[in-house]
């Protein structure tokens, strides 16, 4: 599982940069940029405070039960597209 791009898809969905949901973790631009590129190993209870920060409970659930983060991007991607026109 690629843990990086479920972050920075999290975050983009959400609008926020890199420097806003830094401020809203408390944590450095560059721990979030290291985060998402998988250079840095997140603890459980960051995971959770970026999954609440950026509104993506349902990346968190597939994420923990094993499901393929490619098949949850797609079918995101899908509903986001059929909402916005």
């Amino acid at each position: 599982m690629n843990l990086g791009a479920l972050l920075r898809a999290a975050r983009e969905r959400n609008g926020l940069s890199q420097e806003e949901l830094a401020l809203k973790l408390h944590r450095s631009r560059s721990c979030i940029s290291k985060f998402e590129n998988n250079k840095k190993q997140m603890d459980v209870q960051t995971f959770i405070e970026w999954m609440n920060t950026t509104s993506a409970k349902d990346i968190m659930i597939a994420a923990l039960s094993g499901v393929d983060q490619s098949i949850v991007m797609k079918s995101l991607e899908v509903i986001s597209q059929l909402l916005t026109g």
